[in-house]
């Protein structure tokens, strides 16, 4: 069977573990050639029984399975199972909750959840990228706000708030970012790229040091009237659009952009309902790779490109949880 195109040819294919590791073997080590994540070896033994290698040279972690540096590491859940989850987030366009993976593959929710930030990670490919635009090409850039306002919270939730009484963790990033979160986008509308990150604020200095980091000197660069992007005219060709009069004026808009925050606000209130602050960049590495590949790749071929990201990527469960350097019991 070649490589599955539908979820039912994927459950069918992943059945077989042996399938599994050949699939990974295929997309981590594109010419075959396994290589020992400790030494680099290229010439580790098979070991068929336990569907492991072992390299050949003498050292500490001589066995290591298709899950070593990976996101896969050190679960104890079958890759049958990470590979349906995975495909599952990849290819639905408005998201999938961890209690939905949970009762699909078979694992508890706490478990669902944390596979799925942990696959979150690999679909986070926006180091890998240069800078949008270049000269001819424009890029659109436009910031956001996630969270309700408190004048809508619960009474308890307002209480709760006013007493301080949350998590240290949340309090911090309220203190940094207020009740609601601000998110900067950038659109190339050549290469029909979005890249969206967490900002402190919407400060001048701060949203101006995004598009200089990410966007080629020379671009169009369309924005809206918003005092923060005014003086950039010496490295961009800037147009802008007064939103108060309309939201496109001959052919400059951001409405890109307002196509790609009404799809992930509608996933944040609608799928995943709570989310919290500091796991917000890896909903956003998600909503972007699948926004990124909607037009490109079909779901085998999108299933594929977030499976040859897995390596060399890790998140435990202390970091996910804040609870980096306590001791488990």
């Amino acid at each position: 069977m070649d490589a599955p195109q539908t979820l039912q040819q994927a459950i069918q294919y992943f059945s077989d573990p042996d399938n599994c590791v050949r699939y990974i073997v295929a997309q981590r080590w594109p010419g075959g050639l396994v290589v020992c994540p400790t030494c680099g070896r290229t010439d580790a033994s098979w070991l068929a029984n336990q569907r492991k290698w072992q390299c050949k040279s003498k050292h500490e972690k001589r066995q290591f399975s298709p899950k070593t540096g990976t996101i896969f590491e050190d679960s104890p859940i079958g890759l049958d199972k990470w590979l349906m989850a995975l495909w599952m987030i990849v290819n639905c366009k408005n998201g999938v909750s961890s209690y939905e993976i949970a009762r699909s593959i078979g694992v508890t929710q706490k478990s669902a959840w944390f596979m799925m930030h942990r696959i979150r990670l690999a679909m986070d490919d926006s180091p890998s990228g240069g800078k949008l635009g270049g000269e001819g090409k424009t890029v659109q850039a436009d910031e956001t706000f996630i969270g309700g306002q408190p004048k809508n919270w619960h009474k308890e939730r307002r209480e709760r708030n006013r007493k301080e009484s949350r998590p240290e963790r949340v309090q911090a990033y309220n203190k940094t970012y207020g009740h609601q979160i601000a998110v900067m986008g950038m659109f190339d509308k050549e290469s029909r790229q979005v890249r969206a990150k967490v900002v402190p604020t919407v400060r001048r200095e701060v949203l101006q040091k995004e598009i200089l980091d990410n966007i080629a000197w020379g671009s169009t660069l369309h924005t809206d009237e918003a005092v923060a992007y005014k003086s950039l005219k010496d490295r961009y060709v800037h147009e802008t659009v007064n939103h108060a009069v309309t939201y496109v004026r001959d052919n400059v808009h951001t409405n890109s952009l307002e196509n790609f925050w009404s799809l992930l606000k509608r996933n944040l209130r609608g799928t995943y309902v709570a989310v919290e602050p500091f796991h917000l960049d890896r909903y956003l590495a998600e909503q972007c790779f699948r926004f990124n590949t909607s037009k490109t790749l079909n779901d085998g071929q999108r299933f594929t490109k977030a499976l040859s990201q897995i390596a060399g990527k890790r998140l435990t469960l202390a970091e996910v949880t804040g609870k980096v350097g306590e001791t488990r019991f």
